[in-house]
C-alpha cells in the first residue's frame, strides 16, 4: 500500500474480536481526501463492522484508527460525529415519528457547528439539505408516510446535516428498484463533487461501485483481500473466487 501523506482516514493493523470470533484481522488502509471509495465483500466479510469501529459503535481489540491524523479510539460516537465523520445505517434508521425536516434538524444538532445555529437558521439549512437530495417538497411529511426510497434519502440528508468531512454509506441503495438507482447515485456523486465530502460506500450492487468509485477495498472473512482501482479489482482472481467460487476472472468488469 502506497502511503497517502494527507489521508483523511487511516486504519492501521485493526483487529476486533467478539468472543471467540475474529471479525477483522490486521486490516490496514488509507483513504485519500475527495475520493469515493467502495468497500466490497460477501455477506459477513466485516464491512459494517468496519464502519461501526470507525464511528465508535465498537471498539477495536487492537490497532489504530486515525482521522485527519487524530486517533479516534476511546471517543464516543457523538464526538466522532462532531469531529467530522457522518454515516448512514444498513437497515435505515430515520425517526419515523418525526417529519423529514425534523430528522435533518436532528443531524444539525449533532453536527460540528450545532451550537452556532439559531432555530431559524437551522430550519433554513435543513430545508436546503432536503432540496439538495431532491426531497424539498417533503419536509413537512412524517417519515412514517414516506416510501422506502424516500426514507433512505432522508437518512442520507440527516447524515449530511452533521457537516461531515467523510461520509460512510452502508448499503444506501438496498431495496431500490432499477429506476431509482441512477438518481441516488447522482446524489452521491454530487456530495463529493459539489460539497467536497469524501465518501466510503458499502454496496452489494457491484456494478454501481465499479462505475462510481475511484478506489475499492475488498474484504473477505475479516481480512483485506484486494485493494485498488476498479480495473485492478475486476481483474483479481482472488476476488472472483471469493464471490463466485471460481479461480480466474471475476466477472465484475
Amino acid at each position: 500500500m502506497n502511503a497517502i501523506p494527507d489521508a483523511v482516514l487511516e486504519v492501521q493493523e485493526l483487529d476486533v474480536h467478539f468472543g471467540g470470533v475474529q471479525a477483522l484481522r490486521k486490516l490496514s488502509f488509507q483513504v485519500a481526501p475527495g475520493k469515493i471509495v467502495g468497500v466490497m465483500g460477501p455477506n459477513g466479510a466485516g464491512k459494517t463492522t468496519l464502519f461501526n469501529l470507525v464511528t465508535g459503535v465498537y471498539r477495536p481489540s487492537s490497532g489504530r484508527i486515525l482521522f485527519g491524523g487524530r486517533q479516534l479510539q476511546g471517543l464516543s460516537p457523538a464526538r466522532i460525529c462532531r469531529a467530522g465523520i457522518g454515516r448512514t445505517f444498513q437497515s435505515g434508521r430515520p425517526f419515523a415519528n418525526l417529519t423529514a425536516l425534523e430528522n435533518v434538524l436532528v443531524g444539525l444538532h449533532y453536527g460540528a457547528d450545532a451550537r452556532r445555529l439559531g432555530a431559524a437558521d437551522a430550519k433554513r439549512r435543513g430545508q436546503e439539505i432536503l432540496e439538495f437530495v431532491g426531497l424539498g417538497k417533503l419536509g413537512d411529511r412524517p417519515v412514517s408516510s414516506l416510501n422506502l426510497t424516500e426514507r433512505k434519502i432522508v437518512e442520507l440528508a440527516r447524515a449530511l446535516a452533521t457537516r461531515p468531512r467523510i461520509l460512510l454509506l452502508d448499503e444506501p441503495l438496498a431495496g431500490f428498484n432499477p429506476l431509482e438507482l441512477e438518481p441516488a447515485v447522482r446524489i452521491v456523486r454530487r456530495i463529493r463533487d459539489e460539497l467536497g465530502i469524501t465518501v466510503m460506500w458499502i454496496e452489494h450492487i457491484m456494478t454501481v461501485l465499479m462505475e462510481t468509485c475511484e478506489h475499492l477495498i475488498v474484504l473477505h472473512h475479516g481480512e483485506k483481500l484486494a485493494e485498488g482501482s476498479p480495473g485492478d479489482v475486476a481483474a483479481d482472481a482472488a476476488v472472483g473466487e471469493a464471490y463466485f467460487g471460481k479461480k480466474g476472472a471475476t466477472g465484475l468488469g
